[in-house]
């Protein structure tokens, strides 16, 4: 394994995840060709349950499964068709991976490739237990599932890293963060509250399955607001968010990350094709004011900014989510050769 600055880097572009449509051969075909310095392993929601984010874990875990209820996915005593049909997807989706690799000749060149999994915090929020209630109610029932998902997403880091013969990028993804810390996840009913989260339990749970895998961390977050204070505390290498959301008083949050040496992946492109054609400069404009504003200097552009869409395509038509990749590529290229230069009108 080549050391997680090496194989994690600035000045380069990654997609979050999804992606528009249910054919894995070509949404794989595309990543990889469009992604060139970190493509990864593409998630398809189109195809249903145990394709999205949460019912993909199902695959994932180990001695835990999912069942469907008529809200959410649910912890289940014994594999079901839910949890066959998400693996069976994961296998699809490793398949395609492996032969875009092959077919591209990147097999075996120790290249960086980025898996997503949702992260502990958001998996202990969404899903049920038997009994209808959130897992997060249950202390000991987030623990159990937090360490099965640490070790099954090391496997399958290992697994990855084998297939392709390069080194493994995780990105964790924690979209009910801040609904979490802030006591906003719904209960069972009206009757049933689900607890906030002190801050530091959460940072805890979440240790559990950052510091499992022999890979580098990225964990993103597309939560408004983002919750900065504890992500620059945890072991990752990286942070993740979308731009877009982060207001004034977040400032001092993104230039602690970066004071910390953390990595950002910056969401610079919308994940909605804009009502008129936009340019890379457009795309990097709020990312570069960024780093100007935080008083930063502009080689941190190439040095610690990864660019990617402000989060997952699956809803972006077909041409929009390539464009957007094709835009996110372009503005790292600048930010990696030139971002002293870059001006603006």
């Amino acid at each position: 394994m080549t050391s997680g600055e090496q194989v994690l880097q600035g000045g380069i572009a990654t997609g979050v995840g999804s992606w528009p449509g249910t054919d894995v051969r070509e949404a794989a075909a595309t990543i990889v060709g469009e992604l060139g310095n970190l493509p990864h392993l593409v998630e398809l929601p189109a195809r249903g349950a145990g394709s999205d984010l949460i019912g993909r874990a199902s695959a994932l875990l180990v001695d835990m499964q999912f069942e469907t209820s008529t809200r959410a996915y649910r912890m289940a005593p014994r594999p079901g068709s839910v949890s066959r049909r998400a693996f069976d997807l994961l296998r699809t989706d490793l398949d395609a991976l492996e032969e875009a690799w092959e077919t591209a000749g990147l097999a075996g060149t120790g290249r960086s490739v980025k898996v997503q999994a949702p992260g502990p915090l958001t998996l202990a929020a969404q899903v049920e237990l038997a009994n209808g209630h959130r897992v997060l109610t249950d202390p000991g029932a987030v623990r159990d599932l937090s360490a099965s998902l640490a070790e099954g997403l090391s496997e399958h880091v290992a697994e990855v890293g084998k297939r392709l013969g390069a080194n493994v990028v995780v990105q964790l993804d924690e979209p009910s963060l801040t609904a979490v810390l802030e006591g906003a996840i719904r209960g069972a009913s009206v009757l049933h509250t689900v607890r906030a989260v002190p801050e530091p339990e959460a940072l805890d749970i979440l240790e559990t399955v950052v510091t499992a895998p022999d890979a580098p961390v990225l964990v993103h977050t597309c939560a408004a607001p983002p919750a900065l204070g504890l992500l620059r505390g945890s072991s990752a290498a990286a942070i993740g968010f979308d731009l877009a959301v982060i207001g004034p008083a977040d400032l001092d949050g993104v230039g602690e990350l970066l004071d910390s040496g953390k990595l950002l992946a910056l969401g610079l492109v919308p994940t909605a094709a804009p009502a008129r054609p936009v340019t890379w400069r457009e795309v990097a404009e709020p990312g570069v004011r960024l780093i100007d504003r935080l008083g930063f200097p502009r080689r941190l552009l190439r040095e610690r900014i990864l660019v990617t869409p402000a989060c997952g395509l699956a809803d972006a038509s077909q041409a929009w989510a390539r464009r957007a990749l094709e835009l996110a590529t372009e503005t790292a290229r600048i930010f990696s050769q030139e971002p002293e230069s870059i001006t603006f009108e």
